[in-house]
């Protein structure tokens, strides 16, 4: 029997399990990477001869994206290790581990630094410098910034494109987070560079530098809202998290449909990594049926769904009855 090819539902399984080319999405944290150090030095430079605490909070946020571009890049490469005896499954969930990590170092760094500055600008004020130079480092970060945010975003329409969804969908279902993180940070580099330029200008005409700190604490608030984003997504990942509801009943439905299945009262999904999927059920065969035709019942199952959305990376059938939960339930710590 020939197989149709995947559908724009049976490619969000995919999506969902975030699957996309492991080379572009080193080359979009590479470039990334290298975008924000070269702009941490430059804010640093223009921080330090304007006096401006947004601008040295800008310096802090460059430096932390740097840091946690390096550590997705780790995410990367020690995601993509192949399964050995320890470990049958992969290393895919280290992909997460290494990303929350990225998060709490925009989280302590970047917002962090941002409110000492601000608080310490608001309170005690600060020596207004020369802001011709911080004006000109602004413009250049933006420009730098920019072509990052326009690689990622490149990434995330291709991939959107490519399973006929929109990009704030794909966003908002993939677990490849480090595109995920590089496009959220990039966008809010964007919005902090707006922020410091503002409370730069602010500043130069009321001659107050209230607005300086106001605007580093701006920064603070950003960089909390967007560590927080990611820390939340990459926590359900690396706990293990389920593919939505709708793509678990169409799995069901896959297995259902087979000429021995009578029902498949449980199913779960379990995302071990990006691009990678278990499923597992609990099948009612036919009670006519024999174990060869349950034998190829499990293999045509297996068959179908690798074949039909390329998330899924194991299948586990068990043709026991129950709900998988009550003898497990009994062993719990009392």
């Amino acid at each position: 029997m020939t197989e149709p090819g995947p559908t724009r539902d049976h490619a969000l399984a995919e999506e969902a399990a975030g699957a996309s080319g492991g080379g572009e999405s080193t080359g979009t944290v590479v470039v990334a990477g290298l975008a924000n150090l070269g702009i941490a030095v430059a804010k640093l430079v223009g921080g330090l001869l304007s006096h401006s605490s947004a601008m040295l909070s800008e310096a802090a946020h460059s430096l932390a994206d740097t840091i946690t571009e390096v550590l997705l890049f780790v995410a990367l490469k020690r995601g993509n290790r192949a399964p050995d005896a320890r470990h049958p499954v992969g290393y895919g969930r280290e992909t997460y581990f290494w990303a929350l990590l990225a998060c709490l170092a925009t989280f302590t760094l970047g917002a962090g630094f941002s409110f000492y500055q601000g608080v310490t600008t608001v309170v005690g004020g600060e020596e207004q410098g020369d802001p011709l130079v911080a004006y000109v480092v602004l413009a250049v970060s933006f420009v730098l910034e920019g072509t990052s945010l326009l690689k990622a975003v490149r990434q995330v329409r291709g991939s959107a494109r490519r399973w006929g969804t929109t990009p704030r969908r794909y966003l908002a279902a993939t677990t490849d987070t480090t595109v995920k993180a590089v496009t959220f940070e990039d966008s809010a580099a964007l919005v902090g560079l707006v922020l410091a330029a503002l409370g730069l200008f602010l500043e130069q005409v009321t001659g107050s530098a209230t607005w300086d700190g106001l605007a580093a604490l701006a920064i603070g608030v950003l960089l909390l809202l967007v560590a927080g984003s990611l820390a939340r997504a990459n926590v359900s990942l690396l706990i293990g998290q389920s593919l939505p509801r709708r793509l678990e009943d169409q799995l069901r439905a896959e297995v259902a449909g087979l000429d021995q299945v009578v029902d498949v009262p449980v199913l779960l999904t379990t995302v071990i990594g990006p691009g990678q999927v278990i499923v597992s059920a609990k099948v009612d065969f036919a009670d006519e049926v024999t174990v060869a035709d349950i034998e190829r019942a499990s293999d045509e199952a297996e068959r179908r769904l690798v074949a039909r959305y390329p998330g899924v990376r194991y299948v586990f059938l068990d043709p026991t009855p129950g709900d998988g939960r009550a003898r497990a339930g009994a062993h719990r710590p009392e």
